[in-house]
């Protein structure tokens, strides 16, 4: 078990400490990671808003999180209580500046208890049009502090658009440095995911299968069966393509795309994924006809209950134009993958809540088989689940036990619940710890994140300046749009599916 000895002393502020992303996934987060032994040996967890609370109701709130929410369970008496110790409140105004002074106060108070090494966190758990006025403030006060002992965490979304992300960038690092900016995605702090660049670079009969030569599509797919929730206001500005393409599932193509890294150097991998990123081929008008797709959901049932569709969801328009499903087919024009389809698709209300890569490889290049012994025959693929379920698959061919030679495919899993008996870690846990230590690998750079708004807002442009007049055009639990099915049918494929566990 890794313990805190190497780890600096560390205080860590959280603005929006009475929010939902504190309660569900920050506050549950830090409570395993003390119980696991990975917390310094000398920490404040300091919880900001707007209202005023006692140190014991912020307590108290945040046990009730970590009771709902958190992997381990409900808390313990003795256990709790030595956390607690280490977590107090103060009440910030982001639009009152001089609720700033309080903050200061805190913070010096434990970096005078706990020496000049103390290294400050702070974590924006709010609205992003926050995120400048929140800097700002940090540098009035001067507690920007310096790139070795200070460091910032944003959310998602970085910016609307370029526009809004290379002003967001330019005002983040007018005050902080780069290396003291952690963009998260906390899907760069899922197990599988992280185990992808483990697989890929660690196993030596991969990297010559893994180009254009042995290869033959590529799919990335994320599905939700839920709906948008209470988050109608918010999804109305975003849209899957904001939410999820242009962070999420790029991010993942990335990991699968990009060139075998130097060393595991945070810089080295970051510079990998960018040039990935540089080396998609731009949308034409063209290309946005035919290889994007969008989608709205109407109602239908699910789990035996009827549901709404989205324009009947709380917060959104009746005659809203936003998209709950996307798809689109990218193409990286390079050496490795020139020619080869990446298929990305995304969307809410689908028929399973799924994550899924799929690489494809192409077919043997003679059939030595008659065809009545290869009735069930398929491509080899590797599949990568990362929900619901953690694992990677290989499918290949084999022949059926019996006399009669017959192939059928087969899987070899992987399974982490096979494999392993430890309990995973929550994506939160991973990237909270790599924020302590300083290790920004699993963190998006400024120019990852306007490389990828760069390759979208023909897209986003042409998306919003054209009203759809196809939606609603798929039902709830349905797989999507019927034009989502012809997008990779065009190409002679089909989107895959893994069979879901009923076990």
């Amino acid at each position: 078990m890794k313990t805190s000895i190497s780890l600096k002393p560390t205080i860590v502020v959280i603005f929006g400490g009475t929010g939902d992303l504190n309660m569900r996934k920050l506050a549950p987060a830090l409570y395993n990671l003390y119980l696991d032994g990975y917390m310094p040996e000398k920490y404040a967890i300091i919880g900001t808003a707007r209202r005023p609370l006692t140190d014991d109701k912020f307590r108290d709130t945040l046990m009730e999180g970590i009771n709902s929410f958190s992997r381990s369970g409900k808390v313990k008496a003795d256990k709790w209580s030595k956390f607690a110790d280490h977590v107090s409140y103060t009440a910030v105004d982001v639009e009152a500046p001089d609720t700033f002074g309080h903050l200061k106060t805190a913070i010096e108070k434990h970096q005078k208890e706990f020496g000049p090494e103390t290294q400050v966190l702070y974590y924006l758990a709010v609205a992003p049009n926050l995120f400048p006025l929140i800097a700002q403030c940090l540098s009035k006060y001067e507690l920007a502090g310096n790139e070795d002992t200070c460091r910032i965490v944003i959310e998602k979304p970085f910016g609307r658009d370029l526009d809004t992300a290379k002003e967001l960038n330019a005002i983040l690092t007018g005050i902080f440095t780069e290396k003291q900016i952690y963009r998260i995605d906390h899907y760069l702090g899922k197990e599988t995911v992280q185990n992808i660049m483990a697989f890929r670079f660690a196993n030596s009969f991969l990297e010559p299968l893994w180009n254009r030569t042995y290869i033959d599509h590529v799919q990335i797919s994320v599905t939700e069966q839920l709906g948008v929730g209470d988050r109608g206001g918010y999804y109305e500005g975003a849209g899957a393509l904001r939410d999820m393409i242009q962070n999420h599932l790029l991010q993942l193509l990335c990991l699968i795309g990009m060139e075998t890294p130097v060393n595991f150097d945070a810089d080295e991998i970051r510079n990998k994924k960018v040039d990935v990123l540089k080396a998609m081929r731009p949308f034409g008008p063209d290309d946005i006809r035919f290889s994007t797709v969008r989608g709205q959901y109407a109602k239908g049932w699910v789990e035996g209950k009827e549901v709404p569709g989205y324009r009947h969801e709380n917060g959104v328009a009746p005659d809203s134009n936003t998209e709950t499903f996307a798809a689109i087919k990218f193409f990286v024009d390079n050496w490795r993958w020139q020619g080869i389809p990446f298929y990305v698709r995304t969307g809410k209300r689908l028929f399973q809540t799924s994550s899924l890569i799929t690489i494809q490889f192409k077919d043997v290049p003679h059939h030595i088989f008659p065809s009545a012994v290869t009735e069930h025959w398929q491509q080899n693929r590797l599949i990568i689940s990362i929900q619901p379920e953690m694992s990677i698959r290989l499918q290949v061919q084999a022949k059926r036990p019996g006399l009669d030679m017959v192939l059928n495919p087969v899987d070899m899993v992987f399974d982490y619940k096979g494999t392993y008996n430890s309990e995973t870690p929550e994506a939160y846990e991973t990237l909270l710890l790599d924020v302590m230590t300083g290790d920004q690998t699993q963190f998006m750079r400024a120019d990852q994140v306007e490389s990828a708004w760069e390759l979208l807002m023909p897209v986003v442009n042409a998306w919003e300046s054209k009203k759809s007049l196809s939606f609603p055009n798929y039902t709830a639990d349905s797989w999507g749009p019927e034009d989502a099915e012809a997008l990779i049918a065009r190409d002679g494929f089909h989107w895959f599916t893994l069979p879901l566990n009923k076990d």
